[in-house]
């Protein structure tokens, strides 16, 4: 059967509310993983609704003329269903994990026999999206006793159920070489698309040529055109000589004669001259042909040249960087080291302070007064105390603010922008390649 007519099949099936759609594809082009049952019992009691749970996978998008349908176990084409119910589609509202599905089977239309059968759903084409596994249909016993299977039915059911297990491996087998093979026939794909690309670009390339030796065919058409006028020419020369040998025997001027050919053969000499010259102009515009392309040479030379001399500048650039890391490196080394000495003057700050203003008070009479004009009787508490800045070693008053102070000393220090460290103003070239070095950053 044509694709065509299946297809058309399928749809007057679908088209049908009274029967599933279903097709004439066989195991082997069914994809039995995409929906799974849950909670399916090995024996059913004939005579009671059963409801049947599955869960929808991402690979399949459910449709509204999608079925559950009940098979005999050996079943070869969805066709052999025994009855069928339609699958309802999933509310829009469920998020997060799959839903669970489940749709009810009558009693009434269930099977009567105590065959094996299984549950399948089957999509809109016709095809399996997934299968149960087997189950049967059988009654209780009245005593309420256990039902023992005979050696045989156990066996039938080993062989079935290890059927069942190799149809599955094979299935798998299946899956596992159809998708080696959908690789292996993109990759002959792509392969195909490269040559064909290249297939064009050949046959480009060969329209190219073959324009190119239709010009060249013309040449040398030209060529052989032109040789033959030459020789046509060169024959009436020779002509003409045997009639000029002719008439010398026969005329008695010859002198006369002598000059006729002279004049004769001065104007092939022309002939010949213009031809000459007109094989110069060829060979001018070949000299303008090769002066092209030199120039092209020269412009392909500069372009080449230029290419080294950047990369070259990369590499100078590389190496500048590398040179600069190194420099930041010793640089912030040189920092950590003058960071330590300047929290060690930091530290004792106070202490040059208490002694400064100790010592300026024991000693004022030294600052402010002559030595030798004050008595020793005058008291400790009239002379007037100093503090000293450790950085320039000014003095200062003991009753200026400790603001202003601070003040003052801050002002001898520059403060990174970028982190918490402190320079002397003396150091503003090691400042400055710090703060240098947070660009390069």
């Amino acid at each position: 059967m044509s694709s065509k007519k299946k297809n058309s099949s399928m749809e007057e099936t679908c088209n049908n509310s009274d029967e599933p759609p279903t097709s004439t594809v066989f195991l082997d082009s069914c994809h039995f993983s995409q929906v799974v049952f849950t909670d399916v019992e090995k024996v059913y009691v004939p005579g009671a609704d059963i409801t049947c749970h599955y869960t929808l996978s991402e690979h399949i998008t459910p449709r509204r003329k999608d079925w559950v349908g009940i098979f005999k176990v050996g079943w070869k084409t969805t066709r052999e269903y025994y009855t069928f119910m339609w699958a309802p589609l999933p509310s829009s509202s469920s998020t997060g994990d799959a839903e669970v599905q489940q749709v009810l089977f009558k009693a009434y239309y269930l099977p009567k026999d105590d065959e094996y059968y299984q549950f399948c759903y089957v999509d809109q084409d016709g095809l399996v999206r997934g299968a149960s596994i087997p189950f049967q249909f059988c009654a209780e016993a009245e005593d309420d006793m256990l039902m023992v299977t005979t050696q045989g039915e156990m066996e039938e059911i080993k062989q079935h159920n290890t059927a069942l297990l190799e149809v599955n491996q094979k299935l798998k087998e299946k899956l596992v070489s159809l998708q080696q093979q959908n690789e292996d026939l993109q990759e002959k794909l792509k392969a195909t698309e490269d040559f064909q690309r290249n297939l064009d670009a050949l046959r480009t390339s060969n329209e190219k040529l073959n324009v190119d030796i239709d010009l060249l065919k013309n040449k040398v058409t030209c060529l052989e055109s032109q040789n033959s006028s030459t020789e046509a020419e060169l024959h009436q020369i020779k002509e003409e000589n045997k009639k000029l040998l002719s008439e010398k025997e026969q005329l008695e001027n010859k002198l006369r004669t002598t000059l006729g050919c002279v004049d004769q053969l001065q104007s092939q000499v022309e002939s010949q001259h213009s031809e000459v010259e007109n094989l110069l102009r060829g060979d001018q515009d070949k000299a303008v042909h090769l002066k092209q392309l030199k120039e092209e040479n020269h412009q392909l030379n500069a372009a080449l040249l230029q290419q080294q001399n950047s990369e070259k500048n990369v590499e100078e650039m590389t190496l500048m960087l590398q040179t600069l890391k190194k420099e930041k490196e010793e640089m912030e080394k040189e920092n950590q080291r003058l960071r330590q000495k300047n929290e060690e003057l930091m530290t004792h700050l106070p202490d040059v302070i208490d002694d400064t203003s100790t010592h300026s008070t024991e000693n004022s009479f030294l600052v402010y007064g002559n030595p030798y004009s004050v008595t020793p009787g005058i008291p400790v508490a009239d002379l007037v105390s100093i503090k000293k800045c450790p950085m320039c070693d000014e003095i200062f008053p003991s009753d200026i603010g400790e603001n202003q102070y601070s003040d003052h000393v801050q002002s001898h220090l520059l403060h990174c922008p970028f982190c918490s460290e402190t320079f002397d103003r003396s150091s503003e070239q090691v400042y400055e390649d710090h703060v240098f070095c947070h660009g390069l950053d």
